[in-house]
Protein backbone atom coordinates (compact mmCIF):
# COMPACT_ATOMS: atom_id res chain seq x y z
CA UNK A 1 0.00 0.00 0.00
CA UNK A 2 1.05 3.60 -0.53
CA UNK A 3 2.15 5.56 2.53
CA UNK A 4 1.35 8.95 1.00
CA UNK A 5 -0.70 11.17 3.32
CA UNK A 6 -1.28 14.17 1.05
CA UNK A 7 0.14 16.50 -1.57
CA UNK A 8 0.88 20.08 -0.47
CA UNK A 9 1.57 23.17 -2.57
CA UNK A 10 5.14 24.42 -2.16
CA UNK A 11 3.95 28.01 -2.68
CA UNK A 12 0.82 28.39 -0.52
CA UNK A 13 1.26 25.27 1.68
CA UNK A 14 -2.34 24.16 1.03
CA UNK A 15 -3.23 20.51 0.41
CA UNK A 16 -4.61 19.77 -3.05
CA UNK A 17 -7.54 17.75 -4.26
CA UNK A 18 -6.95 14.08 -5.03
CA UNK A 19 -5.57 13.48 -8.50
CA UNK A 20 -4.26 17.02 -9.06
CA UNK A 21 -0.70 17.51 -10.29
CA UNK A 22 -0.48 21.23 -9.44
CA UNK A 23 -2.12 23.54 -6.89
CA UNK A 24 -5.72 24.38 -7.74
CA UNK A 25 -5.30 27.90 -6.33
CA UNK A 26 -2.00 29.18 -7.70
CA UNK A 27 -0.68 26.46 -10.01
CA UNK A 28 2.26 25.84 -7.65
CA UNK A 29 4.36 22.69 -7.65
CA UNK A 30 3.46 20.06 -5.10
CA UNK A 31 5.31 18.15 -2.41
CA UNK A 32 4.33 14.54 -1.72
CA UNK A 33 4.03 13.86 2.02
CA UNK A 34 4.38 10.47 3.75
CA UNK A 35 3.43 8.82 7.01
CA UNK A 36 6.98 8.40 8.29
CA UNK A 37 5.88 6.45 11.35
CA UNK A 38 4.34 3.76 9.15
CA UNK A 39 7.23 3.84 6.67
CA UNK A 40 9.67 3.35 9.54
CA UNK A 41 7.85 0.21 10.62
CA UNK A 42 8.17 -1.47 7.23
CA UNK A 43 11.51 -0.16 5.97
CA UNK A 44 14.77 0.62 7.77
CA UNK A 45 18.52 0.45 7.14
CA UNK A 46 18.39 -3.13 8.44
CA UNK A 47 15.62 -4.25 6.08
CA UNK A 48 17.36 -2.51 3.20
CA UNK A 49 20.64 -4.27 3.92
CA UNK A 50 18.80 -7.58 3.59
CA UNK A 51 16.97 -6.55 0.40
CA UNK A 52 18.57 -8.11 -2.68
CA UNK A 53 16.69 -5.84 -5.10
CA UNK A 54 19.33 -3.33 -6.26
CA UNK A 55 16.95 -0.99 -8.12
CA UNK A 56 15.22 2.21 -7.09
CA UNK A 57 12.15 0.14 -6.19
CA UNK A 58 13.90 -1.06 -3.03
CA UNK A 59 12.66 2.27 -1.57
CA UNK A 60 9.06 1.66 -2.63
CA UNK A 61 7.72 2.34 0.90
CA UNK A 62 8.91 5.92 0.28
CA UNK A 63 7.41 6.09 -3.20
CA UNK A 64 3.84 7.00 -4.20
CA UNK A 65 2.97 3.58 -5.60
CA UNK A 66 0.74 0.71 -4.55
CA UNK A 67 1.95 -2.80 -3.75
CA UNK A 68 0.42 -4.15 -6.96
CA UNK A 69 1.94 -1.46 -9.18
CA UNK A 70 3.24 -2.77 -12.51
CA UNK A 71 6.94 -1.85 -12.48
CA UNK A 72 8.97 -1.41 -15.68
CA UNK A 73 11.44 -4.25 -16.31
CA UNK A 74 14.54 -2.10 -16.95
CA UNK A 75 17.08 -1.94 -14.12
CA UNK A 76 16.69 1.66 -12.98
CA UNK A 77 18.79 2.74 -10.02
CA UNK A 78 21.45 0.83 -8.15
CA UNK A 79 24.19 2.90 -9.79
CA UNK A 80 27.70 2.80 -8.31
CA UNK A 81 29.21 5.34 -5.95
CA UNK A 82 32.92 5.45 -6.65
CA UNK A 83 35.54 6.70 -4.25
CA UNK A 84 37.77 9.18 -6.10
CA UNK A 85 40.87 9.68 -3.95
CA UNK A 86 43.01 11.17 -6.72
CA UNK A 87 40.34 13.74 -7.54
CA UNK A 88 39.98 14.50 -3.83
CA UNK A 89 43.70 15.29 -3.65
CA UNK A 90 43.64 17.29 -6.87
CA UNK A 91 40.65 19.35 -5.74
CA UNK A 92 41.83 19.80 -2.16
CA UNK A 93 38.99 18.14 -0.26
CA UNK A 94 39.05 15.53 2.47
CA UNK A 95 37.26 12.82 0.51
CA UNK A 96 35.30 12.57 -2.70
CA UNK A 97 32.86 10.19 -4.34
CA UNK A 98 31.31 10.14 -7.81
CA UNK A 99 27.70 8.95 -8.10
CA UNK A 100 27.75 7.44 -11.58
CA UNK A 101 24.31 7.98 -13.13
CA UNK A 102 25.78 7.38 -16.60
CA UNK A 103 25.08 3.70 -15.86
CA UNK A 104 21.30 4.08 -16.07
CA UNK A 105 19.48 2.23 -18.91
CA UNK A 106 19.24 5.33 -21.13
CA UNK A 107 22.38 6.96 -19.75
CA UNK A 108 21.09 9.55 -17.28
CA UNK A 109 19.58 10.11 -13.85
CA UNK A 110 16.30 11.08 -15.55
CA UNK A 111 15.47 7.36 -15.83
CA UNK A 112 14.51 7.45 -12.16
CA UNK A 113 11.79 10.04 -12.74
CA UNK A 114 10.58 8.55 -15.99
CA UNK A 115 10.25 5.08 -14.48
CA UNK A 116 7.90 6.50 -11.86
CA UNK A 117 6.09 8.57 -14.51
CA UNK A 118 5.30 5.47 -16.54
CA UNK A 119 4.03 3.67 -13.44
CA UNK A 120 1.75 6.59 -12.57
CA UNK A 121 0.59 7.01 -16.18
CA UNK A 122 -0.43 3.36 -16.37
CA UNK A 123 -2.07 3.68 -12.95
CA UNK A 124 -4.12 6.57 -14.37
CA UNK A 125 -5.04 4.55 -17.45
CA UNK A 126 -3.35 7.04 -19.76
CA UNK A 127 -3.07 6.07 -23.40
CA UNK A 128 -0.24 8.55 -24.06
CA UNK A 129 2.45 9.97 -21.79
CA UNK A 130 4.39 13.05 -22.85
CA UNK A 131 7.22 15.36 -21.86
CA UNK A 132 9.32 18.25 -23.10
CA UNK A 133 13.06 17.94 -22.72
CA UNK A 134 16.46 19.05 -23.94
CA UNK A 135 17.16 15.35 -24.44
CA UNK A 136 17.78 13.30 -21.31
CA UNK A 137 14.28 13.29 -19.82
CA UNK A 138 13.00 12.58 -23.31
CA UNK A 139 15.31 9.61 -23.80
CA UNK A 140 14.45 8.34 -20.34
CA UNK A 141 10.72 8.48 -20.98
CA UNK A 142 11.16 6.95 -24.43
CA UNK A 143 13.26 4.06 -23.15
CA UNK A 144 11.12 3.23 -20.14
CA UNK A 145 7.97 3.51 -22.27
CA UNK A 146 9.45 1.16 -24.85
CA UNK A 147 10.12 -1.42 -22.15
CA UNK A 148 6.38 -1.68 -21.37
CA UNK A 149 4.85 -0.72 -24.73
CA UNK A 150 3.59 2.65 -23.53
CA UNK A 151 2.71 5.14 -26.29
CA UNK A 152 4.54 8.45 -25.85
CA UNK A 153 5.02 11.80 -27.56
CA UNK A 154 8.23 13.74 -27.00
CA UNK A 155 8.85 17.47 -27.53
CA UNK A 156 12.50 18.46 -28.00
CA UNK A 157 14.21 21.65 -29.28
CA UNK A 158 15.41 21.04 -32.83
CA UNK A 159 18.95 21.98 -31.75
CA UNK A 160 19.24 18.98 -29.38
CA UNK A 161 22.41 16.87 -29.85
CA UNK A 162 22.10 14.25 -32.60
CA UNK A 163 22.92 11.41 -30.19
CA UNK A 164 19.89 12.28 -28.06
CA UNK A 165 17.61 12.56 -31.09
CA UNK A 166 18.89 9.19 -32.33
CA UNK A 167 18.00 7.60 -28.99
CA UNK A 168 14.43 8.83 -29.24
CA UNK A 169 13.98 7.54 -32.74
CA UNK A 170 15.51 4.18 -31.86
CA UNK A 171 13.04 3.75 -29.00
CA UNK A 172 10.16 4.42 -31.39
CA UNK A 173 8.84 7.59 -29.78
CA UNK A 174 6.64 10.00 -31.68
CA UNK A 175 9.17 12.81 -31.79
CA UNK A 176 8.26 16.47 -32.21
CA UNK A 177 11.25 18.72 -32.96
CA UNK A 178 10.27 22.25 -31.97
CA UNK A 179 11.75 25.29 -33.67
CA UNK A 180 12.88 27.11 -30.55
CA UNK A 181 14.41 26.48 -27.15
CA UNK A 182 13.38 24.28 -24.23
CA UNK A 183 10.81 26.84 -23.04
CA UNK A 184 9.10 26.70 -26.44
CA UNK A 185 9.06 22.90 -26.35
CA UNK A 186 7.69 22.93 -22.80
CA UNK A 187 4.89 25.35 -23.67
CA UNK A 188 3.86 23.38 -26.73
CA UNK A 189 3.87 20.16 -24.72
CA UNK A 190 1.65 21.78 -22.08
CA UNK A 191 -0.75 22.93 -24.77
CA UNK A 192 -0.91 19.39 -26.14
CA UNK A 193 -1.66 18.02 -22.67
CA UNK A 194 -4.52 20.50 -22.33
CA UNK A 195 -5.96 19.61 -25.74
CA UNK A 196 -5.47 15.84 -25.83
CA UNK A 197 -5.52 14.86 -22.16
CA UNK A 198 -2.14 13.10 -22.28
CA UNK A 199 -0.36 12.19 -19.05
CA UNK A 200 2.11 14.98 -18.24
CA UNK A 201 5.59 13.88 -17.12
CA UNK A 202 7.00 17.41 -17.17
CA UNK A 203 9.29 18.64 -14.43
CA UNK A 204 7.68 21.30 -12.28
CA UNK A 205 4.22 20.03 -13.22
CA UNK A 206 4.27 16.41 -12.10
CA UNK A 207 5.24 16.16 -8.40
CA UNK A 208 6.10 12.48 -8.71
CA UNK A 209 9.23 13.32 -10.70
CA UNK A 210 10.84 14.62 -7.51
CA UNK A 211 9.97 11.34 -5.81
CA UNK A 212 11.70 9.32 -8.50
CA UNK A 213 14.80 11.49 -8.48
CA UNK A 214 15.09 11.44 -4.70
CA UNK A 215 16.10 7.78 -4.87
CA UNK A 216 19.58 8.88 -5.98
CA UNK A 217 20.04 10.58 -2.60
CA UNK A 218 18.76 7.54 -0.71
CA UNK A 219 21.24 5.38 -2.61
CA UNK A 220 24.13 7.73 -1.86
CA UNK A 221 23.34 7.69 1.84
CA UNK A 222 22.92 3.92 1.93
CA UNK A 223 26.17 3.41 0.01
CA UNK A 224 27.92 5.60 2.59
CA UNK A 225 26.39 3.40 5.33
CA UNK A 226 24.03 6.20 6.38
CA UNK A 227 26.87 8.56 7.23
CA UNK A 228 25.93 11.76 5.42
CA UNK A 229 28.69 13.55 3.51
CA UNK A 230 29.37 17.20 4.22
CA UNK A 231 28.27 18.33 0.78
CA UNK A 232 26.56 17.02 -2.35
CA UNK A 233 27.10 18.87 -5.64
CA UNK A 234 24.41 18.80 -8.32
CA UNK A 235 24.25 20.48 -11.72
CA UNK A 236 21.05 22.53 -12.04
CA UNK A 237 18.89 23.48 -14.99
CA UNK A 238 15.18 23.00 -14.34
CA UNK A 239 15.90 22.34 -10.66
CA UNK A 240 14.16 19.00 -10.36
CA UNK A 241 17.24 16.90 -9.59
CA UNK A 242 18.49 19.08 -6.75
CA UNK A 243 14.91 19.24 -5.45
CA UNK A 244 14.80 15.46 -5.53
CA UNK A 245 18.14 15.12 -3.74
CA UNK A 246 16.83 17.48 -1.06
CA UNK A 247 13.66 15.42 -0.67
CA UNK A 248 15.65 12.21 -0.32
CA UNK A 249 17.91 13.53 2.42
CA UNK A 250 14.91 15.08 4.19
CA UNK A 251 13.15 11.71 4.16
CA UNK A 252 16.23 9.98 5.58
CA UNK A 253 16.62 12.62 8.29
CA UNK A 254 12.94 12.44 9.25
CA UNK A 255 13.20 8.68 9.58
CA UNK A 256 16.32 8.94 11.75
CA UNK A 257 18.50 7.14 9.22
CA UNK A 258 21.05 9.97 9.13
CA UNK A 259 22.10 12.34 11.90
CA UNK A 260 22.64 15.52 9.91
CA UNK A 261 21.70 17.21 6.66
CA UNK A 262 24.44 17.54 4.03
CA UNK A 263 24.84 20.92 2.36
CA UNK A 264 23.57 20.99 -1.20
CA UNK A 265 25.46 23.05 -3.76
CA UNK A 266 23.71 23.79 -7.03
CA UNK A 267 26.04 24.26 -9.98
CA UNK A 268 24.82 26.31 -12.94
CA UNK A 269 26.35 27.20 -16.26
CA UNK A 270 27.27 30.88 -16.40
CA UNK A 271 24.97 31.32 -19.38
CA UNK A 272 22.02 29.65 -17.63
CA UNK A 273 22.21 31.01 -14.09
CA UNK A 274 18.60 31.81 -13.13
CA UNK A 275 18.88 30.07 -9.74
CA UNK A 276 22.28 31.59 -8.96
CA UNK A 277 20.87 35.04 -9.67
CA UNK A 278 17.88 34.47 -7.41
CA UNK A 279 20.04 33.02 -4.64
CA UNK A 280 22.41 35.96 -4.67
CA UNK A 281 19.78 38.69 -4.94
CA UNK A 282 17.12 37.16 -2.71
CA UNK A 283 14.57 37.45 -5.53
CA UNK A 284 11.26 35.63 -5.26
CA UNK A 285 11.45 32.82 -7.80
CA UNK A 286 7.67 32.69 -8.16
CA UNK A 287 7.76 36.15 -9.74
CA UNK A 288 11.29 36.44 -11.14
CA UNK A 289 11.04 36.63 -14.97
CA UNK A 290 12.82 34.23 -17.32
CA UNK A 291 16.36 34.83 -18.50
CA UNK A 292 17.79 34.05 -21.92
CA UNK A 293 19.82 30.89 -21.35
CA UNK A 294 22.73 29.79 -23.52
CA UNK A 295 25.29 27.12 -22.64
CA UNK A 296 27.08 24.16 -24.15
CA UNK A 297 25.58 22.08 -21.35
CA UNK A 298 22.20 21.64 -23.03
CA UNK A 299 20.82 19.43 -20.26
CA UNK A 300 21.00 22.32 -17.80
CA UNK A 301 19.96 25.13 -20.13
CA UNK A 302 16.73 26.69 -18.83
CA UNK A 303 15.31 30.17 -19.30
CA UNK A 304 12.86 29.56 -16.47
CA UNK A 305 13.57 26.58 -14.18
CA UNK A 306 10.27 24.76 -13.82
CA UNK A 307 11.04 23.36 -10.36
CA UNK A 308 12.57 26.58 -9.09
CA UNK A 309 10.73 26.70 -5.74
CA UNK A 310 12.03 23.29 -4.69
CA UNK A 311 15.43 24.06 -6.21
CA UNK A 312 15.87 27.20 -4.11
CA UNK A 313 14.68 25.47 -0.93
CA UNK A 314 17.23 22.70 -1.50
CA UNK A 315 20.06 25.18 -1.07
CA UNK A 316 18.64 27.62 1.47
CA UNK A 317 17.33 24.93 3.83
CA UNK A 318 20.64 23.03 3.89
CA UNK A 319 23.06 25.94 4.23
CA UNK A 320 24.36 25.31 0.73
CA UNK A 321 24.90 27.69 -2.17
CA UNK A 322 24.39 28.29 -5.86
CA UNK A 323 27.39 29.06 -8.03
CA UNK A 324 28.30 29.46 -11.69
CA UNK A 325 30.89 27.80 -13.89
CA UNK A 326 31.82 28.84 -17.41
CA UNK A 327 31.37 26.65 -20.47
CA UNK A 328 35.17 26.46 -20.67
CA UNK A 329 35.33 25.15 -17.08
CA UNK A 330 32.60 22.62 -17.87
CA UNK A 331 34.44 21.35 -20.95
CA UNK A 332 37.72 21.14 -19.02
CA UNK A 333 35.98 19.08 -16.34
CA UNK A 334 34.98 16.32 -18.79
CA UNK A 335 38.50 14.87 -19.24
CA UNK A 336 39.49 15.75 -15.65
CA UNK A 337 36.61 13.69 -14.32
CA UNK A 338 37.17 10.89 -16.83
CA UNK A 339 40.90 10.59 -16.16
CA UNK A 340 40.57 10.97 -12.42
CA UNK A 341 37.75 8.48 -11.90
CA UNK A 342 36.97 6.64 -15.13
CA UNK A 343 33.51 8.25 -15.34
CA UNK A 344 32.78 9.78 -18.76
CA UNK A 345 30.12 12.48 -18.34
CA UNK A 346 28.32 14.81 -20.70
CA UNK A 347 28.78 18.57 -20.07
CA UNK A 348 25.91 18.79 -17.56
CA UNK A 349 27.28 15.80 -15.65
CA UNK A 350 30.82 17.15 -15.59
CA UNK A 351 29.53 20.58 -14.50
CA UNK A 352 29.10 19.25 -10.95
CA UNK A 353 32.83 18.51 -10.75
CA UNK A 354 33.65 21.91 -12.24
CA UNK A 355 31.42 23.24 -9.48
CA UNK A 356 33.38 21.41 -6.81
CA UNK A 357 36.58 23.09 -7.99
CA UNK A 358 34.83 26.47 -7.98
CA UNK A 359 33.25 25.84 -4.57
CA UNK A 360 36.63 24.99 -3.06
CA UNK A 361 38.13 28.12 -4.59
CA UNK A 362 35.29 30.30 -3.28
CA UNK A 363 35.35 28.84 0.21
CA UNK A 364 32.05 26.95 0.07
CA UNK A 365 33.93 23.68 0.68
CA UNK A 366 36.73 23.17 3.19
CA UNK A 367 39.86 21.07 2.96
CA UNK A 368 38.47 18.42 5.30
CA UNK A 369 35.02 18.18 3.77
CA UNK A 370 33.65 14.96 2.32
CA UNK A 371 31.96 15.64 -1.00
CA UNK A 372 29.75 13.69 -3.39
CA UNK A 373 29.58 14.76 -7.04
CA UNK A 374 26.62 13.48 -9.04
CA UNK A 375 27.54 12.73 -12.67
CA UNK A 376 24.04 12.99 -14.09
CA UNK A 377 24.50 11.82 -17.70
CA UNK A 378 26.80 9.90 -20.03
CA UNK A 379 29.40 11.55 -22.22
CA UNK A 380 28.08 9.47 -25.10
CA UNK A 381 25.04 11.76 -25.05
CA UNK A 382 27.15 14.56 -26.55
CA UNK A 383 30.26 13.23 -28.25
CA UNK A 384 30.82 16.52 -30.07
CA UNK A 385 31.37 18.35 -26.78
CA UNK A 386 33.68 15.61 -25.54
CA UNK A 387 35.75 15.90 -28.68
CA UNK A 388 35.84 19.66 -28.28
CA UNK A 389 37.03 19.17 -24.69
CA UNK A 390 39.91 17.00 -25.92
CA UNK A 391 40.76 18.97 -29.06
CA UNK A 392 44.34 19.50 -27.92
CA UNK A 393 44.94 15.76 -27.72
CA UNK A 394 46.57 14.33 -30.83
CA UNK A 395 46.15 10.63 -31.67
CA UNK A 396 49.14 8.67 -32.95
CA UNK A 397 48.76 7.71 -36.62
CA UNK A 398 50.94 4.82 -37.83
CA UNK A 399 51.03 2.09 -40.41
CA UNK A 400 50.58 -1.47 -39.10
CA UNK A 401 54.34 -1.71 -38.52
CA UNK A 402 55.98 -2.28 -35.13
CA UNK A 403 59.09 -0.27 -35.99
CA UNK A 404 57.01 2.71 -37.05
CA UNK A 405 55.06 2.39 -33.79
CA UNK A 406 58.32 2.31 -31.82
CA UNK A 407 59.51 5.49 -33.53
CA UNK A 408 56.17 7.19 -32.84
CA UNK A 409 56.28 6.25 -29.17
CA UNK A 410 59.81 7.55 -28.65
CA UNK A 411 59.98 10.91 -26.87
Amino acid sequence: MSHVTDLVCTTCAKPVVAGALTCQDDGGTLDVRYDYETVGRVMSPDTLSADRNPTMWRYRALLPIEDDAHLPPLTVGGTPLYAAPRLAIDSGVGAMWIKDETRQPTGSLKDRASALAVVKAREAGAKVVTTASTGNAAAALAGISASVGQENVIFVPDAAPEAKIAQLLAYGSRLVLVRGNYAAAFDLCSAAVARYGWYDRNTGINPYMTEGKKTVALEILEQLEWSAPDVILVSVGDGSIIGGVHKGVKDALALGWIERMPRLIGVQAEGSDYMAQAYESGENVTSKPPIEASTIADSISADLPRDRVKALAAVTETGGAYLRVTDEEILAAIPLLARGSGVFAEPAGAAAYAGLLAAKRLGHIGGDDEAVVIATGSGLKDVASARRATAAETPIHVAPDIDELARALEP
